[in-house]
């Protein structure tokens, strides 16, 4: 009797025990890509094999009309606040801010001391909380994960560096400024970008399951430039690019309407006026380029074998059911080709990196795919990164897990939705305070009902959806959207576009709709007004920027060296006429 009243409480405690793993949070692991375009994933119309994204979004919801910031830093800051990038203090990015913006709250390049983010927020709701990878928000004390939410943090902050070992990729910095935690943090000889991540990552969670969920965001560098990935994953790609990016664009925009992304009867953008078409190459260019492609490919692929290691991690410690996955890209993909300046070349000659065709993607060597491969990635949008074109903002989103219905969705969707859809995902109510600072209402709204199909959509056709980023502008309201994009490859000026009926921005209405033009362009009066966004200066681009806050970063590092030397020059001088002043008296 005694025995079976025992086996009775054991039965009954695992049914509490299982019933209260049933009411546990769920875990929250965000997958953040860099410079990913709209069609770079297999789910989204590539020919790059990314089997572990494309399962989560086989089992998720797919979007097809998910917007971001233009640029990588805005886009972070509203994902983790949830509030617009210049509320944030992230107008812009700081490599690339004009001096009359610098300062302003708006300008900080970092986040403001006045934002909560969802880290907090989940940690005080009894979340264990882990970011590693790009971070790019600060690296002052209080402007360090730790200082924002996050327990465990393995980060770097800047725009980008090397994925073999602990070096800049430009010379604005002097060296990668990778942190742990709150202290400056070394990397190991074994580095990969994708693979110390996903390690990481693992490390932070742990082995085993715990009582308490936990957040976790993974910023990875892939594909951000120098494009660098490992022989192994790069060879799949040996001839895949040999035809061209002309080729590869239409083969992706195709890909995109057969898998329901896109109308079937959208007409495609065209490429930016000033690219090259690729009959203009000679052979060995194209079969260089085409090698870079191949890397960039493999890159991506790294990226998700690694994120496949992430998910069999769970697995096997029993997570993987009970975690939502959100799969995204800060911007669209990279149009810069930095090995194109003759100032480039020489730092990149001085720093060690090599162009060198057989060691494309290895470690020591330096690659970027340029606006052409960029054009066929951000398929069937105009543009590309920096640029409010939808080639510049519209990105993939994949979210999977819990009561989230599978399928795709085009509803029109962004950035600033995704912290009040994850906290209602999780049941955590939002506060009013969080350690002293109230939490500001969020910009954008919960996509929760669009997962579960409860809704069509989550914004109203009276609702208006805004970013600006360095001058380049989207507003949209209803199926219209209102866009700049800025030089050198915009115009400057302002142009609309029926962006359902129209995604590849090939039908200006703005002659023939003054009327709404007019209604459009003073909403985005009011957004500018209300968020504390500046005009830009005259003749603005951001290379060129760059470029001068370049020089001036390493003006000012310099600095020592310079007034040594030049006390030594002006010691030498004054000996030296010191000297002759003393056999001139001599003489006499």
């Amino acid at each position: 009797m005694r025995a079976r009243f025992g086996t009775l409480l054991a039965a009954a405690a695992v049914l509490v025990a299982l019933e209260a793993a049933a009411e546990r949070p769920p875990n929250i692991v965000v997958l953040l890509a860099d410079d990913v375009g709209f069609s770079d994933f297999g789910a989204y119309g590539s020919e790059v094999a990314t089997p572990h994204i494309d399962a989560l979004a086989a089992s998720g919801k797919q979007f097809a009309r998910f917007y971001v910031s233009p640029n990588c830093a805005p886009t972070r800051a509203m994902l983790l606040t949830g509030v617009s990038n210049h509320r944030a203090g992230v107008g812009n990015i700081p490599e690339t801010m004009p001096p009359e913006q610098r300062g302003h709250p708006a300008y900080l390049g970092r986040l403001r001391d006045d934002v909560v983010t969802i880290a907090s927020i989940l940690r005080a709701s009894g979340y264990r909380t882990y970011v590693t990878g790009k971070w790019h928000l600060g690296h002052t004390p209080d402007t360090l994960p730790v200082a924002r939410g996050f327990d465990r943090s393995f980060i770097l902050d800047a725009s980008g560096a090397d994925n073999w070992e602990q070096r800049s990729y430009l010379p604005y910095y002097a060296e990668p400024p990778w942190f742990e935690d709150d202290a400056p943090a070394q990397l190991p000889e074994d580095f990969y970008s994708s693979e110390f991540l996903i390690d990481r990552m693992i490390d932070y969670i742990g082995d085993e399951a715990d009582e308490k969920p936990f957040f976790a965001y993974v910023g990875f560098q892939a594909v951000h430039i120098p494009v660098q990935a490992p022989r192994e994953f790069t060879d799949r790609y040996e001839r895949v690019y040999a035809d061209g990016w002309e080729v590869l664009r239409q083969a992706r925009f195709e890909g995109l309407i057969e898998r329901g992304l896109l109308p079937a009867d959208t007409v495609m953008g065209p490429m930016p006026d000033g690219v090259r078409a690729w009959g203009d190459l000679d052979a060995d260019a194209q079969r260089y380029t085409a090698r870079v492609m191949a890397v960039n490919a493999g890159m991506i692929e790294a990226m998700d074998h690694h994120i496949g290691r992430l998910i069999a991690h769970l697995q096997a410690i029993g997570e993987y059911e009970r975690t939502l996955f959100v799969v995204f890209s800060d911007n669209g993909p990279e149009f810069n080709q930095p090995t194109n300046l003759l100032a480039m070349r020489l730092w990149l000659r001085m720093s060690g990196y090599s162009t060198a065709y057989e060691t494309l993607g290895e470690r020591g060597s330096y690659a970027a795919i340029g606006p052409e491969w960029a054009s066929a990635a951000a398929s069937p949008g105009a543009f590309f990164k920096f640029h409010a074109g939808e080639g510049g903002i519209r990105v993939p989103l994949i979210i999977k897990g819990g009561d989230v219905r599978p399928g795709t969705t085009s509803a029109l969707s962004f950035v600033t939705d995704l912290v009040p859809t994850l906290l209602e995902l999780a049941d955590v109510a939002v506060p009013d305070m969080v350690a002293g600072t109230a939490v500001q209402r969020f910009s954008g709204r919960s996509l929760a009902p669009l997962l579960r199909d409860e809704v069509d959509a989550v914004h109203g056709p009276d609702d208006v959806i805004a970013v600006e980023v360095g001058g380049n502008v989207a507003l949209f309201k209803g199926d219209h959207k209102l866009v700049r994009n800025m030089p050198p490859y915009g115009d400057g000026s302002w142009h609309l576009y029926d962006i359902v009926s129209d995604p590849g921005e090939t039908r200006d209405l703005m002659p023939s709709h003054p009327a709404l033009a007019a209604e459009l362009l003073a909403e985005y009066a009011a957004y500018a007004e209300r968020e504390g966004v500046l005009p830009m200066p005259a003749g603005y681009e951001p290379m060129r920027q760059l470029i001068r806050a370049t020089r001036e970063r390493r003006m000012a590092r310099n600095r020592p060296w310079i007034i040594a030397g030049s006390i030594v020059v002006a010691a030498i001088v004054l000996l030296g006429w010191s000297q002759r002043r003393r056999r001139s008296r001599m003489t006499y």
